[in-house]
């Protein structure tokens, strides 16, 4: 079974959310976490570590990712583990995989039209609001 991981990155201030917008398929068009592929011989947080840098330029030292939830997705063969964390102070982000950009919070994640995962993203948002503290250092 093929895994996937997804990283729930937040500001330092813990108002904003970094969020890509996808340039190809699956979920073209729509914001969605940035994240990628768990590759053979690599534990699940050095590939939540990896993807995290090679997707954003954002190093291990600057945020301490917590394992939030899975999705396993019996019929694709496939699970997607979700990670959240706080960064420790405001870093400059870059990317070239998929448009990066910081969103407010104020936002409706439920909407598919806008946000990809069939409404995934607002319910893993709301699990760090119930569980904040446990997850956010």
């Amino acid at each position: 079974m093929q895994g996937f991981n997804l990283l729930m990155i937040y500001s330092k201030d813990m108002n904003q959310l970094l969020m890509c917008k996808r340039l190809k398929n699956p979920y073209k068009g729509l914001s969605n976490f940035v994240g990628g592929k768990i590759e053979n011989g690599e534990t699940s947080m050095e590939a939540a570590y990896r993807e995290l840098f090679e997707e954003t330029g954002i190093l291990k030292e600057a945020v301490t990712l917590h394992h939030l939830m899975d999705f396993t997705y019996h019929m694709n063969n496939c699970f997607v583990e979700v990670y959240a964390g706080r960064l420790k102070k405001d870093i400059d982000i870059s990317g070239d995989e998929n448009i990066l950009y910081w969103s407010d919070l104020d936002k409706n994640f439920f909407d598919m039209s806008l946000y990809a995962g069939e409404g995934n993203i607002g319910h893993m948002i709301e699990q760090v609001k119930m569980f904040k503290d446990k997850i956010i250092d």
